[in-house]
C-alpha cells in the first residue's frame, strides 16, 4: 500500500535536511527539463536571499513524501546463462520470511 505522509512527518523530514537541500526544493523545478544550468544556480541564488536565515526555511506546499507498505519484495542477480539469483521477501504475519526462487 501506498499514502501521502502527514504533514508532521514531512516537516520532521524536510526539517532534519541540510540548508542547501531545502532550498534546492525550492529552487528546482523537479523532472521538468532544464534549459540552462545558469536558470538553476539563478534559482538557488534567489531562494537563498529569500530565506537567509538558515534555521526558518519553510517546506514548499508542493513538497511532501510517500510511505511505502510492500508485502513482498524480490531482488534480482544477473546470472550467465540465464541462472539468475532471486530472492523473494514475503511478509506473512508481521515477519518476514526469505525465499531463493528458481531463474
Amino acid at each position: 500500500s501506498v499514502s501521502l505522509v502527514s504533514n508532521d512527518v514531512a516537516d520532521a523530514y524536510y526539517n532534519s535536511r541540510g540548508y542547501e537541500s531545502r532550498i534546492g526544493a525550492w529552487a528546482s523545478k523537479q523532472s521538468e527539463e532544464l534549459i540552462s544550468r545558469d536558470d538553476l544556480i539563478n534559482s538557488i541564488e534567489k531562494y537563498k536571499k529569500k530565506y537567509n536565515d538558515k534555521n526558518k526555511v519553510p517546506r514548499p506546499s508542493h513538497w511532501s513524501g510517500w510511505r511505502l507498505m510492500p508485502s513482498e519484495i524480490e531482488f534480482w542477480l544477473d546470472g550467465e546463462g540465464r541462472i539468475h539469483e532471486r530472492l523473494n521477501y514475503k511478509k506473512e504475519n508481521g515477519s518476514w520470511k526469505k525465499e531463493l526462487l528458481y531463474p
